[in-house]
Order: C-alpha cells, then structure tokens, then sequence
C-alpha cells in the first residue's frame, strides 16, 4: 500500500485533475472560461487559464473589424479553449470562439425579441457583404444596404452601426440582416413627426433632390414630396428640367397629404393664377385664334392658345382633303397655326378646335370658280371599276363615271383608255358640297355632245321615250353612229347592237355622214343625252304589224303581213 507521503504518478495525476476542475482529463476542451492576460507580446496576449501552460491569442480576436483592441496587462477575458496542450505544450485558446458563443447567445435573445442589433460591414461576397456581429458573422445582402441602389458601400465600411436580424440559424450558423430595414423604420419614425406638422393647402419653400421623367422630389426639412410634372405649371412642361435643376429652392403648395402611405403630393401651379377662368367668353365658338403646335399625337394635334391654355385639333378636324393621314403630316411640332373654336368645355378644360374650318372649303372654293358646264383639265389619279378619278384645282378630286368617259363603246372599254398620270378635259356635270363629291364628263366635250345646261339639253328635252324620229348621221364609229334629231336637234348615239334587228344590220359601215334613218328614242344618259335605236323601232313597227293584221300561225307569212302595213300606210 502506497504512502500517503510519497503520492504516485496516478494520485498526482487524480489531484492535478481536481485542481482544474477535470481538465485534465478534457474537461477544459469545448468551454469558455475566464483568463488574465499576463503579457502582450508583439500581436498577441499571453493568457493564463489556470491550466499548466498559458496560451496565446491574435490580438485581432479582441477587436471589432478597424477597431482598436483596448487590452492592457492584468484585464481580465474570456476564451474558449480548442485544446488544453499543443505540441508545444501551450493551451490553444480563441477569443473568436469565445466572442462567437456568447454572441449567438446574445443574438438568438434580441432576434426572439425583434430588437437591432450592433455591427460592422468588413468584407464582399457574392451577391452581397459579411458582418461582424460582435464575434458572429453574418451576411447582408445588396439588396438590404439601403434604400435605393448604392454604387459604392465603402464608406459604410468598419463603421459601427444598427442592423435588423431577417432570420438565424445557429445549427448551420448562418444570419442573415438588413441595413435597410433599420433606414426604413427610422425613415417612418420622422416622417410621422414631420407630417405631423404638416397640412394640406400650406404653402413652403425645399429643395429639389431628385429630378425624374414624371416629376421632382422636393426636400421639404427631413421628408420628401413629390412634385408631379403635372403639377409645375398651367402650361404644357415636356420634362420637369424645363422649369427646375437639382438644388434650386422652389416655393410649392401641399395638395394632398396620404396617412397611410405618408406621401406628400405637391403642386407649383396651384400658386399661379389659373389661365381657365373666363376662357368660354375669352374664346367664343367661332372665333378665329392663332397658337403653336405643341404636341402630336396619331389622335390630333394640340395647339397652345395662350400660356396654359391648349386645345385639342382632332385628327377629323385638320384638313378638308388629306383623309386618314397622320397629323404630323400635316403639321409639325413648333409650327404656328390659325384654327377655328369649334367647342369650349371649361368644366373639364377641353377646347375643340378646327384646322380646316380657318381656310375655305374647298369644293366651295371650287363651285364657285368653276360652275357647272365649266371646263376643267387634270391628272388622272386614280381608275376604278366605276370611273376616273381626276386631280383638280384646290387639291380636290372630280370623278368621271364610266358612261361619261366616251360615246359609243362600253364603260369598261372606255375606262381602258385612260392611264394614271395622263391629263385630261372635262366638263363639270354636279358640285355637290356637303357630300364633297364632283362630278365630271369627259364624252360631253365630244363633237355634238350636248352642254350642260344647254340649247342641246333644251333639245333633248323635246324628246320622248318610245318616240321614232327621223336622225342625220353626223359621225360613223366602230362602235355605232353619232346622230342627231332634225335639222338642229338634240345630239345622241346609236349603238352598234342596235343598228338593226339582223346582225348583217349591225355594221357601221354601211352607213355615211348626212345619210337620214328613222330610229327610236329608247332613253337618256345622266347628261340627258337621247339614245337612239333602228332595232327597237323595227321590233316595235313589227308587233304593231301582227296586232293589226292578225298572226303568221293564222296562214299569213311576216312579208305579207309587213307588206300589208307598209300600203296601208300609204
């Protein structure tokens, strides 16, 4: 039995383990326990735990990211022991271990209860920064730096400040915090007390902070509002730098105040006296003005009248000719105009106005430089299935119907005479105005033709339809005869088809100028021109012929029973 005065190598080693409160057999490892530093060597501190050998840590370990370490000999701090010997037979100790415990410990307590916490930004990462959370290292991303997008973060580096815990997990020791959302909430926290101090209608001087393509954000003491481009002036304001610049003091009047979302509406013009009252007497419905073309759109076109005062040309309302066209075609941007009040809505401020109506219509421009029976010339524009389209004086068109290109051929053939571009005469038929239609004739310029409105249409009126009179051939045509009724009567035409019942009748040929026939009159054209016809007259003489003299099933032959009318006709 050993002596209690000569201890063996195990009880020494059982009351060493008792004397570290079982460090020695690794009840050391794995804890935070308290030391005091017993020198400062270069960039580390000598630290006695109480175990057989000191340890020694970064000075690093005791300072927050580009803050000082503040430690001085005899101080008294917290490690955490990885190992109670090294090969060196010195305790491995970490006050980044240590911090990081009592950190998460402290952090898990203020996340639980919502409170900020104290940090430095010190490093980059991807998609955002690392924070030091006093030991604990957690991530911040971009997105929570602040409120609006900041380029450079380095001034908010090394920087202590507050930051809000978004969600923690001590297992996989991830943090995730937010700048911003501290900014935000401190943000509210003022802007509450500021708009308590604020009333709608007030009128205040601040400062032009932003400036944005739908407006302005004015500094009014500590919160913003927001000076719509609307809002600036009475007259049109195409971007807000055309009235203010960063940095001017501008004087803006509260017109709406939002509890809810706390934000200020603010208005300039408001200040100004407005342009619309009294502007019905002002500009009375037809009154003739002159204004600017301020604005284009594919609807119209809008016309500055006075500063502040603009009304609309509807794209209906800009020309008398140029249809379905774009009005930046007809005008442009800057161009002065004379316009026609065609309507005043002061309730909703709105002024009609009229480009077309300041000029003269044209077509009565034309009726009265040109009546009818006046001959015109013009380029073909346009062929239709129906007609020829003809540019005329005033940048008006006048059609000319298919029976009216020529006499004696049909309208399609007629139509096929004509090409796009070729200048023509013609003679005006019908102006009618309302309908902005012009009626031409091009076949009553013809040899003969009869003139609208004429001694020939005079003529022509004598005549009756059905009735056989005895015509003078004035022209022979492939197509037929130009004729005319007596000695000085009504022009017309027979057509080829109708020069006899029989097609060895039908040949144009066989007749000459001046030679006379009886033929009968069948009806007229829109100029009242007579159509004559041999066939129907032969047809028409025929079946008299059968009614008086009784059938050719009766016995009798078609001669004998012609042969009978012609002496009894004698």
């Amino acid at each position: 039995m050993a002596s209690t005065a000569n201890p063996t190598r195990d009880d020494f080693a059982a009351m060493l383990d008792e004397s570290l409160g079982g460090a020695a057999s690794g009840g050391f490892e794995g804890r935070v326990v308290k030391g005091t530093i017993t020198a400062i060597e270069n960039d580390k501190a000598v630290i006695d735990v109480g175990l057989k050998s000191e340890g020694r840590v970064a000075l690093r370990e005791f300072a927050m990211a580009g803050q000082p370490h503040g430690l001085s000999v005899g101080d008294e701090v917290e490690v955490y022991v990885d190992r109670v010997e090294n090969a060196d037979g010195e305790a491995m100790l970490s006050r980044d271990r240590a911090r990081r415990e009592a950190a998460w410990d402290k952090l898990e307590n203020e996340f639980g209860e919502g409170k900020r916490v104290d940090g430095v930004i010190f490093g980059r990462v991807k998609g955002g920064f690392t924070v030091d959370l006093d030991g604990a290292v957690a991530f911040l991303p971009g997105s929570q730096v602040d409120i609006r997008p900041v380029r450079d973060v380095t001034p908010l580096m090394d920087i202590p400040q507050p930051f809000q815990i978004l969600k923690m997990d001590r297992r996989r020791g991830n943090i995730v915090v937010s700048r911003r959302a501290v900014l935000e909430e401190t943000r509210a926290e003022q802007r509450s007390g500021l708009i308590q101090n604020l009333a709608e209608g007030q009128i205040i001087d601040g400062v032009v902070k932003n400036i944005t393509d739908y407006g302005a954000f004015v500094d009014l003491g500590g919160i913003d509002g927001l000076l719509h481009v609307t809002d600036m002036s009475y007259k049109r304001v195409n971007h807000p730098s055309e009235v203010i610049n960063i940095g001017d003091t501008v004087r803006v009047q509260i017109v709406r105040i939002n509890q809810d979302t706390q934000r200020i509406s603010l208005g300039m013009k408001q200040l100004e006296s407005d342009p619309w009252d009294g502007v019905a007497a002002k500009y009375p419905v037809g009154a003739k003005l002159s204004g600017v073309v301020t604005n284009i759109t594919e609807y119209g076109a809008f016309v500055e009248l006075e500063a502040g005062i603009e009304g609309l040309v509807h794209v209906s309302e800009m020309s008398w000719t140029k249809k379905n066209v774009h009005p930046g075609k007809i005008v442009s941007t800057s161009q002065e105009v004379d316009v026609l009040v065609l309507e005043v809505d002061s309730d909703k401020r709105r002024i009609s106005l009229g480009l077309k109506q300041a000029i003269q219509n044209p077509w009565e421009a034309f009726a009265e430089k040109h009546p009818v029976g006046s001959t015109v010339e013009g380029e073909v524009k346009n062929a239709t299935e129906f007609g020829l389209f003809i540019g005329l004086d005033g940048d008006v068109d006048g059609m000319v119907h298919m029976s009216d290109i020529a006499w004696g051929i049909s309208g399609e053939d007629a139509l096929a005479l004509h090409r796009k571009g070729e200048q023509v005469s013609a003679i005006v038929l019908d102006v009618d105005v309302d309908k902005e239609r012009i009626s031409l004739g091009m076949k009553q310029l013809e040899k003969g033709a009869p003139a609208a409105g004429g001694t020939s249409a005079a003529a022509a009126g004598s005549l009756r339809r059905g009735e056989v009179v005895t015509v003078t051939v004035l022209e022979v045509r492939d197509g037929g005869l130009e004729v005319q009724a007596g000695d000085d009567g009504a022009t017309g035409f027979i057509k080829r088809s109708d020069l006899g019942r029989d097609r060895d009748e039908q040949r144009p040929d066989r007749f000459q100028v001046g030679q006379k026939l009886d033929a009968m009159v069948t009806g007229f054209d829109r100029s009242k021109k007579p159509n004559f016809s041999v066939k129907a007259r032969q047809l028409a003489e025929e079946k008299e012929a059968v009614e008086q003299y009784g059938s050719s099933d009766a016995g009798a032959s078609l001669g004998d029973i012609l042969g009978a009318a012609l002496k009894a006709k004698q």
